[in-house]
């Protein structure tokens, strides 16, 4: 008999992954499937249900083939799913429509909660930066610019409980750190906010029940067995959302752990063993995977999506011409250009500013540009840019009191060792990649091991599931280029929110 299987379904902004791996980490079989994000109005950012989902069974189905009679050996299945998308769905069940986390239509909406609860209020309840990112200002502007599908909406879902429906669950069950983001959720309590409800006449009743992560809550349904080709009958455990996932699969399950992922968009996480809230307000304050236990996070909007629109744009040339290993042709001109980008800065904003800046408003930079400036020099540019966002949040991060001594760096873009090295130098401390590039589908996979009984606890799945890769440690002379052109980074910023730009 083979070695028993998880199966960890990773379902983002821009694809879907589904990794089967064994009970040491290691991956049996893969699958990934793109699909896109559809632009009704500006600011506005959709995607389809019933799409999403034929992804996942699309990917299921791939790996189900490439293990052949290994698939029979998949003892448990979970999900890990882009955060803070609000799904409205019907009596049935069925969703009407997925607003994306990467939406700001609710600019207005987030003023009437301002003026309601105030912000200061409204964070010390919620740990959330109000921003027009979480559910709740989605609700009020569905509400009230939209009331014939408002009218329809009995259920308000995130994207995991949609997936774990279709693949079998009877009812909807949502994570504690995705409960997070619904804008109306307590995270001292455990509970929604009874303030937060009333104020805006919404009943509990639209969100569904909320368990920790790891607890099973159904089996594979026969139609999804026949869509996936999966055992029916296999558990389904509730996963979490996909930064919180990525940080479970990159290890972080101590007080001061830190992570930080660049996927399309990022995230930086670091573990706190106490309820806290930013004095500044600045940073998310989430519920991690372990039950009692809270990440302290900032988040990146829009991180690897900017290199892809790069990609696709500035660099259709190389796109061309080299095809799927055009990443690399722009890695080897990324390495050839020094640090700095020859004078270029690039504000990453290309879907506003969220941590520490929470600017919806902010918009994408690249300054310096001179006719001596080539596309290796903009390519370099748009990395650091990226990558002196994340500091920034890491900047804001150091608050909490917690002193950092390496980073557990995870998402596609650990796939680029210029990249990881960027990294390393931009933090001035060590970065650590992982033999599993893919933490947030290994993170699923850890609480499908945990939901069907191969490990007793979160912590000990990830002493058995999660490897270190490669250490990447700073360079002296690098980091100091790093901390003058983060300087300009904050100073360009701020002197184009102060002159109206933004």
């Amino acid at each position: 008999m083979g070695q028993e299987l998880l199966l960890g379904i990773d379902v983002g902004t821009t694809g879907t992954k589904a990794i089967a791996f064994d009970t040491d980490g290691k991956v049996a079989a893969t699958a990934y499937e793109e699909y896109v994000c559809t632009y009704p109005a500006p600011n506005w950012v959709e995607q389809d249900c019933k799409m999403l989902i034929r992804a996942v069974f699309s990917c299921c189905r791939a790996v189900t083939e490439r293990l052949g009679a290994e698939s029979g050996h998949i003892a448990g299945i979970s999900v890990s799913a882009q955060r803070s998308c609000t799904v409205l769905a019907d009596s049935a069940g069925q969703p009407i429509k997925m607003i994306s986390w990467l939406d700001n239509r609710a600019t207005e909406q987030v003023e009437e909660i301002a003026a309601a609860l105030g912000r200061e209020r409204y964070y010390t309840i919620t740990g959330m930066p109000l921003a027009p990112t979480w559910v709740l200002p989605k609700l009020l502007h569905t509400r009230e610019k939209a009331p014939d599908i408002w009218s329809k909406t009995t259920r308000v879902l995130q994207l995991q409980e949609v997936i774990l429906h279709a693949l079998g669950v009877e009812d909807f069950y949502a994570d504690e750190p995705d409960a997070t983001f619904w804008g109306t959720w307590d995270s001292r309590s455990f509970c929604h906010s009874r303030e937060i409800l009333d104020a805006f006449r919404l009943s509990p009743h639209l969100f569904p029940q909320v368990l920790p992560a790891g607890t099973p809550v159904g089996s594979l349904s026969s139609e999804a067995a026949a869509q996936t080709g999966l055992r029916e009958g296999t558990p389904l455990c509730v996963g979490i959302g996909d930064q919180n996932s990525a940080a479970l699969g990159a290890g972080v399950v101590a007080p001061g752990d830190v992570s930080v992922s660049i996927g399309t968009g990022g995230l930086a996480t670091v573990l706190l063993d106490r309820f806290y809230r930013d004095p500044k307000g600045q940073a998310m304050i989430t519920h991690h995977a372990s039950h009692g236990l809270w990440t302290f996070e900032g988040l990146q909007n829009a991180a690897a999506g900017v290199f892809r629109w790069f990609r696709n744009e500035i660099a259709a040339l190389e796109w061309q011409q080299y095809g799927e290993a055009v990443y690399d042709r722009l890695n080897e001109m990324i390495a050839q250009t020094p640090a700095g980008a020859n004078g270029l800065l690039m504000l990453p904003f290309f879907a506003g500013s969220a941590a520490p800046r929470w600017n919806a408003e902010a918009r994408g930079c690249i300054l310096g540009l001179t006719l001596r400036h080539t596309r290796s020099d903009m390519a370099r540019a748009c990395v650091e840019g990226i990558t002196l966002e994340q500091k920034d949040i890491l900047q804001s991060l150091s608050g909490c009191g917690v002193a950092f001594q390496k980073v557990r760096i995870v998402g596609g873009a650990t796939k680029s060792a210029v990249w990881n090295q960027i990294q390393a130098d931009m933090y001035g401390i060590p970065c650590e990649t992982l033999a599993v590039k893919d933490a947030a589908a290994l993170g699923a996979a850890i609480c499908a091991g945990v939901g069907c009984g191969l490990f007793p606890d979160l912590e000990q799945a990830v002493k058995r599931m999660v490897q270190v890769e490669r250490r990447y440690t700073p360079d002296p002379a690098v980091h100091e280029i790093y901390e003058d052109l983060y300087r300009r980074y904050t100073q360009a910023y701020e002197a184009l929110d102060a002159g109206g730009v933004f």
